[in-house]
């Protein structure tokens, strides 16, 4: 497991060294996929079970197709995924002009960015009635994020009693934690003798992490937006179970295959996995496969030889053992967190 302690070593030395907050090694190193052997597999081998003889035997136009999944499915498997966001007390949102000609409204995956945007407005005017508001994703995946921005909407200073002017053309960005973006383009850049240099226990001194973290922002193939460039993270031989059949949980157990927004997240899940699995797969290598959120999207609505139902996304949580997820002990990450006080609030933004 050298390897992932060394890389999460790697971006928790961004608190000291750059603006950014960040979060590898297993025993036998890292590999990355990107590519169209969705999640490691190639074309055709069934993800989620399946007779292997059966699956090598057929032919690729014998593989078995999964429909497309609806756009009312895709917001359901979204629903439980909070998104952040500065609003008024109302629930209206607080609209940015970065320059006289663009408007932005920003939601974000992670509570702290969200709180810290809150924390610079207020410090710009203390009357300001604001507050972080929680949005479920799926409400907003479709009906905002990714609708037409040309449509009217009304703004208006907030706590003003006015009416507002009517505007169009405001952008709605999605932003990732800076942790886990940074996270995925140092996947995409790290290289077989980065690795090699990690396995063999060399030390991570800042010097080590400011040239990772350099080679990260400025070589790397994708993620090189700072929103609406979401990543998903995913190891292919991570596996949940849980109850099938109806409400009750009666019938046999779904085979379900996790994805997660939180790098740190899923390294630590498949670490705790590893450290009860039998001896003779604890040296195995971990595929790990990244993707944008709106890429996988974009697949789901299409019929695949991937059962995307059968596929989970796992909201970021705080890391475990007393430790928050930048690394800071639990009580000081939670006192800036308002997800601890806060339900996942309104369907829409109302007039923003």
């Amino acid at each position: 497991m050298t390897m992932i302690k060394s890389l999460l070593a790697t971006l928790l030395l961004l608190v000291t060294l750059s603006p950014c907050k960040g979060s590898g090694a297993f025993s036998r190193g890292i590999s990355v996929n990107t590519g169209t052997s969705l999640f490691g597999i190639p074309r055709g081998g069934g993800l989620f079970g399946g007779n292997k003889q059966e699956k090598n035997e057929a032919a690729p136009g014998d593989q078995q197709k999964y429909p497309a999944m609806s756009q009312k499915e895709v917001e359901e498997w979204l629903e439980h995924i909070p998104v952040f966001a500065v609003t008024d007390s109302s629930g209206a949102g607080v609209v940015l002009k970065p320059d006289n000609e663009t408007s932005v409204f920003y939601f974000f995956m992670s509570p702290m960015m969200a709180n810290a945007t809150l924390n610079q407005l207020k410090g710009q005017n203390s009357e300001m009635d604001l507050r972080v508001s929680a949005f479920s994703l799926g409400k907003i995946w479709f009906n905002i994020l990714n609708a037409d921005n040309d449509r009217e909407v009304m703004l208006k200073a907030p706590g003003s009693d006015g009416e507002g002017h009517p505007t169009k053309g405001v952008e709605y960005r999605l932003v990732p934690d800076t942790r886990d973006l940074l996270g995925a383009r140092m996947l995409l850049t790290m290289n077989p003798e980065d690795g090699e240099k990690l396995k063999a226990g060399e030390a991570m001194t800042p010097e080590i992490a400011q040239a990772a973290i350099k080679k990260a922002m400025t070589e790397s193939p994708k993620f090189n937006t700072t929103y609406n460039e979401i990543p998903v993270f995913m190891i292919a031989q991570m596996r949940m179970q849980k109850q099938g059949g109806d409400k009750e949980g009666n019938g046999e157990p779904v085979t379900l295959l996790p994805m997660y927004f939180s790098l740190q997240n899923m390294v630590s899940t498949w670490q705790q996995f590893m450290t009860q699995a039998p001896a003779d797969v604890q040296n195995v290598e971990p595929a790990i496969n990244l993707m944008s959120l709106h890429d996988l999207i974009d697949m789901m609505q299409k019929e695949s030889e991937i059962d995307f139902r059968n596929v989970v996304l796992v909201p970021p949580v705080p890391a475990a053992d007393g430790e928050g997820r930048s690394g800071m002990p639990a009580q000081a990450a939670g006192a800036a967190d308002p997800m601890a006080s806060m339900g996942m609030g309104g369907s829409t933004l109302g007039d923003i």
